[in-house]
């Protein structure tokens, strides 16, 4: 089969691979779509050390199962699915705990982090465990269930948020993520959704997905305008998805007291932090970790139209043209939302 493979850093070459073998409870998924996700373009260049080379990217993915394992049940050819980014065991007690993107031994998609290797779905053939499998539903198609992932991760920081009717709601970075947590406030209870970044293009794109107000992350007195705009308490929770020190300050210093912080973005591995504001103001702080148990509810949300992901594609590709297009999202060179690849 052909596939997009990472051969070393900075160099992506369109190949002939083997076949992938599917094990016993796996079946074997044609890729009809597979976007290239932000994690992807910062392992690219070996930045975030979990991409390393030779190995195949990708696990925003959609397809069309073509042969099952004969352990397999409920699924045949023909089914049309996408699937988690994460593999975890079913045995593992963070998965028999509900939490299983938190287990010890999961792996992702695309992935290779030196602990493991699990090539993705930059290719023509995947393998896919059964369990972690969805059915698109019918009028989704192959490029929309492709963005399912991106949307579950919003949706899943949102569900970390226990989130109350009328809840004032904060978004530091509106891109992609940001994005999609708006969007999806707007249909969970939020009352005001103010979001911040730096770049005044996607705060337009914020207001376009349902932001009441926006604000640049670089203004000054940030939090004494969103106080004004909050009955003079402060966000009730603020979602960060950049991933960086100056934004989770920001993320926190817009807190009403007692209010949560959760942080999404992951591009850091370490970051300033604020603490005696989080203590003294008795501040929470939660993580939002990849995706657990929201694909179900995002495509029920796509099939009946209530949430869109459209507007949020740019460019649909060739995989052939796929070093093309890894190289412009790398470089900056357009302003890109989601670039999708098609085997």
């Amino acid at each position: 089969m052909k596939a997009l493979v990472l051969e070393d850093y900075n160099k992506l070459v369109y190949k002939d691979v083997i076949d992938p073998v599917i094990n016993d409870n796996e079946v074997l998924v044609k890729v009809m779509a597979c976007g290239i996700c932000g994690s992807d373009v910062h392992g690219f260049d070996g930045s975030t050390g979990r991409r390393i080379p030779p190995m195949i990217m990708g696990h925003e993915a959609s397809g069309v199962i073509v042969k099952t394992g004969k352990e397999v049940n409920n699924w045949k050819s023909g089914d049309r699915v996408t699937f988690d980014s994460t593999v975890y065991p079913l045995n593992d007690w963070f998965s028999l705990e509900g939490l299983y993107n938190l287990s010890d031994n999961r792996e992702v998609l695309g992935v290779s982090p030196g602990t493991y290797k699990r090539d993705g779905a930059f290719a023509e053939y995947i393998a896919i465990p059964q369990h972690i499998l969805y059915k698109i539903p019918e009028g989704v198609t192959f490029e929309q269930a492709a963005m399912v992932e991106a949307v579950a991760v919003a949706l899943h920081s949102i569900n970390v948020s226990v989130i109350r009717t009328g809840d004032n709601c904060v978004v530091v970075g509106a891109g992609m993520i940001g994005i999609f947590i708006i969007k999806l406030l707007r249909i969970s209870g939020a009352s005001k959704i103010i979001a911040l970044d730096i770049n005044q293009k996607r705060l337009e794109q914020a207001e376009k997905a349902g932001a009441d107000h926006t604000f640049l992350s670089t203004e000054e007195n940030l939090a004494d305008k969103i106080c004004a705009l909050t009955k003079t308490r402060g966000a009730d929770i603020s979602f960060e998805a950049v991933g960086k020190s100056d934004s989770v300050n920001i993320a926190i210093e817009v807190l009403r007291k007692g209010g949560k912080a959760i942080l999404v973005g992951n591009i850091s591995p370490k970051v300033d932090f604020p603490l005696q504001k989080v203590v003294t103001r008795e501040l929470k702080v939660l993580g939002s970790c990849a995706i657990r148990g929201e694909y179900e509810v995002v495509l029920d949300l796509l099939k009946s139209g209530r949430i869109s992901v459209d507007d949020q594609i740019s460019i649909v590709a060739p995989l052939s043209e796929g070093a093309v297009w890894f190289n412009k999202l790398y470089n900056r060179e357009e302003e890109l939302n989601k670039v999708i690849l098609l085997p």
